[in-house]
Protein backbone atom coordinates (compact mmCIF):
# COMPACT_ATOMS: atom_id res chain seq x y z
CA UNK A 1 0.00 0.00 0.00
CA UNK A 2 1.87 3.55 -1.18
CA UNK A 3 0.25 5.35 1.19
CA UNK A 4 1.52 3.63 4.17
CA UNK A 5 4.86 3.95 2.31
CA UNK A 6 4.53 7.01 2.23
CA UNK A 7 3.83 7.33 5.94
CA UNK A 8 7.41 5.74 6.63
CA UNK A 9 9.04 8.44 4.71
CA UNK A 10 7.03 10.95 6.71
CA UNK A 11 7.94 9.99 10.01
CA UNK A 12 10.48 12.62 10.48
CA UNK A 13 8.38 15.61 9.62
CA UNK A 14 5.51 13.56 11.86
CA UNK A 15 7.77 13.99 14.57
CA UNK A 16 8.88 17.19 14.20
CA UNK A 17 5.13 18.84 14.08
CA UNK A 18 4.76 16.93 17.00
CA UNK A 19 7.81 18.12 18.55
CA UNK A 20 7.16 21.59 17.40
CA UNK A 21 3.28 21.58 19.56
CA UNK A 22 4.85 20.11 22.60
CA UNK A 23 7.16 23.22 22.58
CA UNK A 24 4.28 25.91 21.83
CA UNK A 25 1.15 24.38 23.64
CA UNK A 26 -1.60 26.15 23.21
CA UNK A 27 -4.67 26.05 26.27
CA UNK A 28 -8.58 25.41 25.05
CA UNK A 29 -9.73 28.16 23.21
CA UNK A 30 -6.23 29.74 22.58
CA UNK A 31 -5.16 27.42 19.91
CA UNK A 32 -4.33 30.07 17.02
CA UNK A 33 -1.11 29.59 16.77
CA UNK A 34 -1.66 26.21 17.10
CA UNK A 35 -4.16 25.76 14.11
CA UNK A 36 -1.44 28.54 11.94
CA UNK A 37 1.45 26.29 12.30
CA UNK A 38 -0.35 22.80 11.19
CA UNK A 39 -2.55 24.89 8.71
CA UNK A 40 1.09 26.16 7.16
CA UNK A 41 2.64 22.40 7.03
CA UNK A 42 -0.37 21.67 5.29
CA UNK A 43 -0.38 24.61 2.63
CA UNK A 44 3.30 23.88 1.99
CA UNK A 45 2.60 20.70 0.72
CA UNK A 46 0.03 22.02 -1.59
CA UNK A 47 -3.47 21.22 0.17
CA UNK A 48 -5.47 23.78 -0.48
CA UNK A 49 -9.26 23.13 1.10
CA UNK A 50 -8.93 24.25 4.09
CA UNK A 51 -11.29 25.69 5.81
CA UNK A 52 -11.30 27.80 8.92
CA UNK A 53 -13.94 29.67 11.40
CA UNK A 54 -14.44 32.76 13.22
CA UNK A 55 -15.69 31.64 16.06
CA UNK A 56 -13.38 29.31 16.84
CA UNK A 57 -9.97 27.59 16.51
CA UNK A 58 -10.55 24.89 14.63
CA UNK A 59 -10.01 23.85 10.73
CA UNK A 60 -11.56 21.31 8.53
CA UNK A 61 -9.59 19.78 5.49
CA UNK A 62 -10.73 18.10 2.95
CA UNK A 63 -9.05 15.85 -0.11
CA UNK A 64 -11.46 15.10 -2.07
CA UNK A 65 -11.17 11.78 -4.87
CA UNK A 66 -15.29 11.78 -6.11
CA UNK A 67 -18.43 13.44 -4.64
CA UNK A 68 -20.15 10.26 -5.14
CA UNK A 69 -17.88 8.55 -2.85
CA UNK A 70 -18.19 8.30 0.95
CA UNK A 71 -15.76 10.63 2.81
CA UNK A 72 -14.61 9.45 6.15
CA UNK A 73 -13.50 11.68 8.43
CA UNK A 74 -10.74 11.70 10.80
CA UNK A 75 -10.63 13.87 13.82
CA UNK A 76 -7.48 14.98 16.37
CA UNK A 77 -8.01 17.57 18.95
CA UNK A 78 -5.67 20.56 19.60
CA UNK A 79 -5.23 21.78 23.03
CA UNK A 80 -3.11 21.39 26.00
CA UNK A 81 -3.73 21.78 29.54
CA UNK A 82 -2.52 24.41 32.56
CA UNK A 83 0.14 21.56 33.67
CA UNK A 84 3.62 22.89 34.50
CA UNK A 85 5.98 20.43 32.64
CA UNK A 86 8.94 18.32 34.61
CA UNK A 87 12.02 16.91 32.99
CA UNK A 88 14.74 17.86 30.61
CA UNK A 89 13.37 16.80 27.07
CA UNK A 90 14.69 19.12 24.47
CA UNK A 91 11.14 19.47 23.11
CA UNK A 92 9.97 20.69 26.64
CA UNK A 93 7.24 23.15 26.70
CA UNK A 94 8.59 26.77 25.93
CA UNK A 95 5.18 28.02 27.90
CA UNK A 96 5.05 28.14 31.73
CA UNK A 97 2.37 26.50 33.17
CA UNK A 98 1.23 25.10 29.96
CA UNK A 99 2.07 21.54 28.04
CA UNK A 100 0.60 18.92 26.42
CA UNK A 101 0.10 16.46 29.16
CA UNK A 102 -2.60 14.29 27.57
CA UNK A 103 -1.03 13.59 24.01
CA UNK A 104 -3.17 15.95 21.76
CA UNK A 105 0.01 17.06 20.12
CA UNK A 106 0.78 13.37 19.16
CA UNK A 107 -3.14 13.42 17.83
CA UNK A 108 -2.63 16.29 15.73
CA UNK A 109 0.79 15.22 14.15
CA UNK A 110 -0.65 12.06 13.25
CA UNK A 111 -3.58 13.82 11.50
CA UNK A 112 -1.15 16.14 9.84
CA UNK A 113 1.54 13.05 8.03
CA UNK A 114 -1.57 11.31 7.32
CA UNK A 115 -3.45 13.79 4.97
CA UNK A 116 0.14 15.00 3.98
CA UNK A 117 0.36 11.24 2.57
CA UNK A 118 -3.46 10.94 1.48
CA UNK A 119 -2.63 14.21 -1.24
CA UNK A 120 0.41 12.73 -2.19
CA UNK A 121 -1.70 9.68 -2.97
CA UNK A 122 -4.81 11.51 -3.89
CA UNK A 123 -5.42 9.23 -7.35
CA UNK A 124 -5.39 5.87 -5.29
CA UNK A 125 -7.74 7.17 -2.63
CA UNK A 126 -10.12 4.96 -2.47
CA UNK A 127 -12.78 7.84 -0.16
CA UNK A 128 -13.31 10.80 -0.04
CA UNK A 129 -10.78 12.29 3.11
CA UNK A 130 -11.89 14.78 6.01
CA UNK A 131 -9.06 15.76 8.46
CA UNK A 132 -10.93 17.39 11.31
CA UNK A 133 -8.93 19.60 13.91
CA UNK A 134 -10.43 20.30 17.09
CA UNK A 135 -9.83 23.06 19.60
CA UNK A 136 -11.42 22.82 23.02
CA UNK A 137 -11.78 18.97 24.09
CA UNK A 138 -9.88 19.47 27.74
CA UNK A 139 -13.15 21.68 28.76
CA UNK A 140 -16.70 21.57 29.27
CA UNK A 141 -17.99 23.17 26.59
CA UNK A 142 -16.22 21.12 24.26
CA UNK A 143 -14.94 22.25 20.58
CA UNK A 144 -16.87 19.44 19.20
CA UNK A 145 -20.71 20.87 19.37
CA UNK A 146 -18.94 24.27 17.39
CA UNK A 147 -17.61 22.20 14.78
CA UNK A 148 -20.68 20.23 13.98
CA UNK A 149 -22.81 23.16 14.24
CA UNK A 150 -20.12 24.94 11.49
CA UNK A 151 -21.04 21.86 9.10
CA UNK A 152 -17.33 19.52 10.29
CA UNK A 153 -20.05 16.16 9.48
CA UNK A 154 -21.66 17.64 6.25
CA UNK A 155 -21.62 14.73 4.15
CA UNK A 156 -19.11 12.59 6.43
CA UNK A 157 -20.17 8.83 6.00
CA UNK A 158 -18.08 7.85 9.16
CA UNK A 159 -15.83 9.46 11.54
CA UNK A 160 -12.60 7.88 13.46
CA UNK A 161 -10.35 9.34 16.52
CA UNK A 162 -7.57 8.08 18.51
CA UNK A 163 -6.09 8.32 21.64
CA UNK A 164 -2.45 8.35 23.31
CA UNK A 165 -3.09 5.58 25.92
CA UNK A 166 0.02 5.18 28.62
CA UNK A 167 -1.36 2.46 30.32
CA UNK A 168 -0.86 0.00 26.41
CA UNK A 169 2.75 -0.42 24.99
CA UNK A 170 3.85 1.34 21.76
CA UNK A 171 2.83 -0.85 19.08
CA UNK A 172 -0.86 -1.81 20.89
CA UNK A 173 -4.13 -0.61 19.52
CA UNK A 174 -6.90 -0.77 22.35
CA UNK A 175 -10.56 -1.66 21.04
CA UNK A 176 -14.03 -1.61 22.71
CA UNK A 177 -17.05 -2.33 21.57
CA UNK A 178 -20.33 -0.21 22.12
CA UNK A 179 -19.95 1.95 25.37
CA UNK A 180 -16.38 3.35 25.84
CA UNK A 181 -16.40 5.94 28.20
CA UNK A 182 -18.63 7.93 30.47
CA UNK A 183 -20.66 10.75 29.76
CA UNK A 184 -19.54 13.83 31.84
CA UNK A 185 -21.22 16.30 33.84
CA UNK A 186 -20.66 19.38 36.09
CA UNK A 187 -22.91 20.19 39.12
CA UNK A 188 -22.41 23.28 41.86
CA UNK A 189 -24.44 23.28 44.69
CA UNK A 190 -24.87 26.85 46.90
CA UNK A 191 -26.10 26.19 50.16
CA UNK A 192 -26.91 29.47 52.38
CA UNK A 193 -27.42 29.79 55.87
CA UNK A 194 -27.46 31.77 58.90
CA UNK A 195 -24.62 33.43 60.83
CA UNK A 196 -24.29 33.29 64.59
CA UNK A 197 -21.63 33.45 67.50
CA UNK A 198 -20.21 29.75 67.37
CA UNK A 199 -20.87 29.50 71.11
CA UNK A 200 -24.78 30.15 70.08
CA UNK A 201 -25.03 27.84 67.14
CA UNK A 202 -29.10 27.54 68.01
CA UNK A 203 -29.34 30.74 67.03
CA UNK A 204 -27.80 30.20 63.79
CA UNK A 205 -28.37 28.11 60.73
CA UNK A 206 -25.01 26.20 59.70
CA UNK A 207 -24.56 25.91 56.23
CA UNK A 208 -21.35 24.00 56.72
CA UNK A 209 -22.93 21.10 58.63
CA UNK A 210 -25.92 21.21 56.13
CA UNK A 211 -23.42 21.08 53.38
CA UNK A 212 -21.54 17.97 55.06
CA UNK A 213 -25.56 16.05 55.51
CA UNK A 214 -25.95 16.65 51.78
CA UNK A 215 -22.70 15.46 50.50
CA UNK A 216 -23.61 12.61 53.18
CA UNK A 217 -26.91 12.21 51.35
CA UNK A 218 -25.66 12.57 47.67
CA UNK A 219 -23.13 9.99 47.95
CA UNK A 220 -25.83 6.99 48.54
CA UNK A 221 -27.25 7.52 45.06
CA UNK A 222 -24.70 5.75 44.00
CA UNK A 223 -24.76 2.71 46.07
CA UNK A 224 -28.50 2.72 46.93
CA UNK A 225 -30.49 4.43 44.11
CA UNK A 226 -28.89 3.21 41.27
CA UNK A 227 -28.83 -0.14 39.71
CA UNK A 228 -25.22 -1.88 40.11
CA UNK A 229 -25.47 -3.43 36.96
CA UNK A 230 -25.11 0.24 35.64
CA UNK A 231 -21.85 2.33 36.78
CA UNK A 232 -22.29 5.85 37.88
CA UNK A 233 -19.72 7.96 39.88
CA UNK A 234 -20.67 11.25 41.74
CA UNK A 235 -17.55 12.79 42.90
CA UNK A 236 -16.96 16.34 45.17
CA UNK A 237 -14.32 18.47 43.73
CA UNK A 238 -14.42 21.42 45.85
CA UNK A 239 -16.04 22.47 48.91
CA UNK A 240 -15.88 26.48 49.69
CA UNK A 241 -17.04 28.06 53.09
CA UNK A 242 -16.51 29.79 56.66
CA UNK A 243 -15.36 32.95 57.79
CA UNK A 244 -13.44 32.36 61.15
CA UNK A 245 -13.41 29.53 63.43
CA UNK A 246 -15.65 31.04 65.97
CA UNK A 247 -18.47 31.81 63.50
CA UNK A 248 -21.29 29.70 62.08
CA UNK A 249 -20.50 29.09 58.35
CA UNK A 250 -23.52 31.28 56.49
CA UNK A 251 -22.25 30.11 53.01
CA UNK A 252 -20.75 26.70 51.42
CA UNK A 253 -20.51 26.19 47.61
CA UNK A 254 -19.88 22.69 46.20
CA UNK A 255 -18.93 21.53 43.40
CA UNK A 256 -18.27 18.29 41.37
CA UNK A 257 -19.11 15.56 38.52
CA UNK A 258 -21.39 13.19 37.33
CA UNK A 259 -20.22 10.18 35.54
CA UNK A 260 -22.35 7.48 34.11
CA UNK A 261 -22.91 4.90 30.66
CA UNK A 262 -26.63 5.11 30.67
CA UNK A 263 -28.54 8.03 29.84
CA UNK A 264 -31.54 7.32 31.60
CA UNK A 265 -29.56 7.25 34.46
CA UNK A 266 -27.66 10.49 34.09
CA UNK A 267 -30.98 11.97 34.29
CA UNK A 268 -32.43 10.00 37.20
CA UNK A 269 -29.11 11.50 38.81
CA UNK A 270 -29.91 14.90 38.27
CA UNK A 271 -33.22 14.50 39.36
CA UNK A 272 -32.20 12.31 42.91
CA UNK A 273 -29.56 14.87 43.42
CA UNK A 274 -31.78 17.76 43.92
CA UNK A 275 -34.19 15.88 45.90
CA UNK A 276 -31.56 14.94 48.53
CA UNK A 277 -30.36 18.79 48.94
CA UNK A 278 -34.12 19.66 48.70
CA UNK A 279 -34.92 17.47 52.29
CA UNK A 280 -31.47 18.25 53.83
CA UNK A 281 -32.36 21.86 53.78
CA UNK A 282 -35.65 21.95 54.61
CA UNK A 283 -34.92 19.91 57.83
CA UNK A 284 -31.92 22.14 58.19
CA UNK A 285 -33.88 25.57 57.26
CA UNK A 286 -31.46 26.35 55.39
CA UNK A 287 -31.99 27.68 51.20
CA UNK A 288 -30.03 26.22 47.93
CA UNK A 289 -29.38 27.13 44.47
CA UNK A 290 -28.72 24.02 42.26
CA UNK A 291 -27.33 24.00 39.27
CA UNK A 292 -26.90 20.82 36.74
CA UNK A 293 -25.01 21.46 33.71
CA UNK A 294 -24.78 18.62 30.81
CA UNK A 295 -21.68 17.86 29.22
CA UNK A 296 -20.15 15.51 27.12
CA UNK A 297 -22.90 12.09 26.41
CA UNK A 298 -21.39 8.68 26.72
CA UNK A 299 -19.04 7.23 23.88
CA UNK A 300 -20.76 4.85 21.93
CA UNK A 301 -18.83 3.05 19.42
CA UNK A 302 -20.35 1.37 16.11
CA UNK A 303 -19.41 -2.21 16.01
CA UNK A 304 -18.97 -2.44 12.52
CA UNK A 305 -16.80 0.82 12.65
CA UNK A 306 -14.56 -1.05 15.26
CA UNK A 307 -14.40 -3.79 13.42
CA UNK A 308 -12.73 -2.07 10.67
CA UNK A 309 -10.24 0.10 12.89
CA UNK A 310 -9.29 -4.08 14.26
CA UNK A 311 -8.39 -5.41 10.78
CA UNK A 312 -6.82 -2.01 9.89
CA UNK A 313 -4.83 -2.07 12.92
CA UNK A 314 -3.94 -6.03 13.12
CA UNK A 315 -1.51 -5.06 9.88
CA UNK A 316 0.63 -2.59 12.48
CA UNK A 317 -0.02 -3.44 15.67
CA UNK A 318 -1.36 -6.29 18.51
CA UNK A 319 -4.78 -5.60 18.95
CA UNK A 320 -6.36 -5.33 22.71
CA UNK A 321 -9.66 -6.00 23.57
CA UNK A 322 -10.04 -3.58 26.40
CA UNK A 323 -13.53 -4.89 27.43
CA UNK A 324 -14.48 -2.67 29.66
CA UNK A 325 -15.64 1.21 29.93
CA UNK A 326 -13.83 3.78 31.64
CA UNK A 327 -15.76 6.56 33.32
CA UNK A 328 -13.47 9.32 31.98
CA UNK A 329 -15.25 12.03 29.49
CA UNK A 330 -14.41 12.74 26.09
CA UNK A 331 -16.05 14.87 23.55
CA UNK A 332 -15.70 12.69 20.69
CA UNK A 333 -18.64 11.29 21.36
CA UNK A 334 -20.27 14.04 20.00
CA UNK A 335 -19.75 13.63 16.63
CA UNK A 336 -20.77 9.52 17.06
CA UNK A 337 -24.36 10.71 18.40
CA UNK A 338 -24.60 12.17 14.38
CA UNK A 339 -22.82 9.80 12.50
CA UNK A 340 -21.72 6.07 12.60
CA UNK A 341 -18.21 5.75 13.54
CA UNK A 342 -15.41 4.54 16.20
CA UNK A 343 -12.55 6.03 18.84
CA UNK A 344 -9.67 3.55 19.32
CA UNK A 345 -6.68 3.86 22.19
CA UNK A 346 -3.08 4.04 20.71
CA UNK A 347 -0.58 2.56 23.08
CA UNK A 348 2.77 5.02 23.71
CA UNK A 349 3.67 3.21 27.13
CA UNK A 350 7.69 2.41 26.65
CA UNK A 351 9.61 1.98 29.86
CA UNK A 352 13.33 2.21 28.17
CA UNK A 353 11.98 5.81 27.03
CA UNK A 354 10.41 6.70 30.24
CA UNK A 355 7.00 7.22 28.39
CA UNK A 356 4.23 5.09 30.46
CA UNK A 357 3.50 8.54 33.37
CA UNK A 358 -0.39 8.35 33.74
CA UNK A 359 -1.96 11.23 31.17
CA UNK A 360 -2.67 14.86 32.89
CA UNK A 361 1.16 14.11 34.74
CA UNK A 362 3.99 17.13 34.13
CA UNK A 363 6.22 14.34 33.04
CA UNK A 364 3.23 12.98 30.35
CA UNK A 365 5.46 12.02 27.24
CA UNK A 366 4.96 9.65 24.59
CA UNK A 367 6.78 7.46 22.37
CA UNK A 368 6.93 9.17 19.02
CA UNK A 369 7.41 5.50 17.47
CA UNK A 370 3.30 5.35 18.03
CA UNK A 371 2.74 8.17 16.23
CA UNK A 372 3.64 6.12 12.61
CA UNK A 373 1.54 3.05 14.26
CA UNK A 374 -1.62 5.58 14.30
CA UNK A 375 -1.28 7.23 10.98
CA UNK A 376 -0.82 3.78 9.57
CA UNK A 377 -4.27 2.66 11.49
CA UNK A 378 -5.52 5.89 9.82
CA UNK A 379 -4.72 4.25 6.34
CA UNK A 380 -5.74 1.13 6.84
CA UNK A 381 -9.28 2.10 7.65
CA UNK A 382 -9.38 3.40 4.38
CA UNK A 383 -8.92 0.08 2.63
CA UNK A 384 -11.28 -1.84 4.94
CA UNK A 385 -14.05 0.37 5.34
CA UNK A 386 -17.03 -0.96 2.98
Amino acid sequence: MKLVKEIDKLKDLIIEVRRHLHMYPDLSGEEKDTRDYIKSVLEEEGIEDIKTFDNHYGMVVDIKVDENKPTLAFRADMDALPIQEEGDKPYKSRKDGIMHACGHDGHSAILTGFLIACHRHKDELPFNVRGIFQPSEEVMDGGSEDLIKDGALDGVDAIFGLHMYPYLKTGEIGYKYGEMMASADMFEIEIFGKSAHGARPHEGVDAILTAALVINSINHIVSRKIDPLHPAVISMGTIEGGKAANIICDYVKVTGTVRSLNDRVRQNIKEMMEEAIAGVCRSMGARYKYEYKFGNPELINDDKMVDIVVKAAKKYARVVDLKLPVMGGEDFANYLKVVKGAFFRLGCCNEDKNTCYPQHHPRFDIDEDSLIIGAKVFAGILKEYK
